[in-house]
């Protein structure tokens, strides 16, 4: 890899990205290209569409090693075959790095991710490591999957452009391939829950789409032996109250989709904020904690309000006039960090600043300068309700049942992936005031769904109105695609969301015992 301190920030970075394993050819965006980003300078480097807008690294992707007849893939974020930086990036770098996310509509993709709960089918306890360990091998096994390793632990797996990873609770969760259509993702989940189950049931677990821990205590969930979640494990606790409880007892579903130019992520980011409070009612689906009803229909949801509002939220300044990239790099630049990677290790930085690691200032690593690597790892620590890195994430919603895992989704491919949609969204919600969407964001999404009033109605209108403009821009896709908006479509249609039916459930034929939400849920 390119050295720092051999060429300019901005060379640098167009070399690192042309010498990664991703495969990018670059775009000089110019003033005379209506796609391009406004910055003359940006070099907006576009991938083939085989290649995957998920796994951008641009460091390389880590050594792989030979053991017996499999590969084993070094643990992400792997930089020790990186050159270490002897001179500082600037701002401008970070900049160019967000915006070389940027691509033609042709070229844009859809990646879900999707997070679920393994428990033991008999005792319905969580899976311990050890299960977790044999089940990875056993499908690393059986569906021909390439382990990721940290140390001597195997915390993942990896196949072309899809991966399976463990979050600290060891929650299951699938970072699907970049694909064109849903068909195409919602075949990747279908053959995913085939994989897992068909080798999860020959070991008595069985997986659960919800979004909270319905029945153990915190105390009841196994530590993943992660270098990085021990130190956010340590540190959540200085910074929230339920910061714990978000690390492991939560899942979630999102999708990342792509954008054309900074102006088009503008639009992108603020229609995902707005209506980030309505997607996560529409999805709601975490009401019990530790056995019982919490008072919340998406206590998932609730648990981000006081995890680390340095990190989390809804972003009021995505809304000013002046929002970009780069006032995007500002926000980043002000989140603590939690780490470094050096030498396979995690080096705990937790809370300090990565402007003085920009100065070269972080007293963990002394006189070191970060790379785009480190800039890369810092942004995943960012834990907004619209996240923007090289593409943009839509993380408001509560995990769930697999059809619920097509339909998320395909509700935001049809809003953000279509012109109209997405200018009929933004129509409606331009006077929306930042109070009335930190309203709907605390009051909504925790606690009364749909049947919020706003304005001159309630919430279920707007949800009706929403769903019509992600029909519609589905139908202009012409993929034949909006079958998969059915799941939504039910919730609009009765007002209820998922937690809600649970509830009633819950209080009528399952008689005041959450255990058969197991049953219920059961992928």
């Amino acid at each position: 890899m390119v050295s720092m301190s051999q060429t300019s920030p901005l060379h640098a970075i167009r070399n690192e990205i042309l010498q990664s394993k991703s495969g990018y050819t670059s775009l000089f965006c110019g003033s005379n290209n209506t796609n391009a980003c406004r910055h003359k300078t940006t070099f907006a480097f576009m991938r083939d569409s085989s290649k995957s807008t998920l796994n951008m690294h641009v460091d390389a992707v880590g050594e792989k090693l030979k053991r017996g007849s499999k590969v084993t893939v070094a643990a992400s974020p792997p930089t020790d075959d990186a050159a270490v930086a002897t001179e500082p990036l600037t701002k401008e770098a970070l900049v160019e790095y967000l915006a070389s996310g940027c691509k033609p509509k042709e070229n844009w993709r859809i990646g879900t991710e999707h997070e679920k709960f393994g428990f033991d089918l008999k005792t319905l306890r969580p899976m311990t490591y050890e299960q977790i360990a044999d089940l990875l091998n056993a499908i690393s096994e059986r569906f021909d999957w390439e382990k990721i390793m940290e140390g001597d632990n195997i915390i993942g797996l990896k196949q072309g452009k899809q991966s399976i990873s463990l979050e600290p609770g060891g929650q299951f969760e699938l970072s699907g391939a970049p694909l064109e259509t849903l068909h195409q993702t919602c075949a990747e989940v279908n053959s995913h829950l085939y994989q897992v189950k068909a080798v999860a049931e020959e070991m008595g677990i069985g997986f659960i789409g919800i979004g909270f821990q319905p029945k153990w205590e915190r105390k009841d969930i196994p530590i993943m032996p992660k270098g990085r979640y021990e130190i956010m494990r340590n540190y959540m606790p200085k910074v929230g109250s339920l910061g714990l409880d978000m690390m492991f007892r939560t899942c979630t579903v999102q999708v990342n989709l792509d954008f054309s130019s900074e102006a088009d992520m503008i639009r992108k980011f603020r229609a995902g904020l707005a209506l980030q409070p309505i997607a996560t009612a529409l999805f709601a689906n975490s009401p019990f904690t530790e056995g019982k009803p919490n008072g919340y229909l998406s206590m998932r949801s609730q648990i981000w309000t006081d995890t680390d509002n340095s990190r989390a939220g809804m972003l009021p300044f995505v809304f000013d006039d002046s929002f970009g990239f780069e006032q995007y790099v500002e926000y980043a630049l002000d989140v603590p960090m939690y780490f470094v990677y050096r030498k396979k290790k995690y080096i705990n930085c937790a809370g300090l600043s990565f402007r003085d690691f920009l100065a070269g200032k972080l007293a963990p690593v002394p006189g070191e300068y970060p790379t785009l690597n480190d800039w890369e790892n810092h942004l995943t620590t960012i834990f907004p309700e619209v996240r923007l890195k090289r593409y943009l994430e839509m993380r408001g919603a509560d995990g769930g049942p697999w059809r619920r895992l097509c339909a998320l989704p395909a509700f935001w491919v049809g809003i953000l992936y279509d012109d109209t949609s997405l200018q009929n969204v933004l129509d409606m919600t331009a006077d929306w005031t930042q109070d009335e969407r930190q309203m709907l964001r605390n009051k909504v999404v925790p606690v009364t769904g749909l049947k919020t009033p706003f304005r001159d109605g309630l919430l279920k209108d707007i949800a009706g109105e929403v769903l019509k403009f992600a029909k519609d821009g589905l139908e202009r896709r012409g993929y034949k695609e909006t079958g998969f908006l059915n799941e939504v479509a039910e919730v609009v249609r009765t007002g209820l969301t998922p937690a809600e039916k649970i509830l009633d459930l819950y209080h009528g034929k399952w008689g005041q015992t959450v255990d058969p939400v197991y049953e219920e849920l059961l992928y």
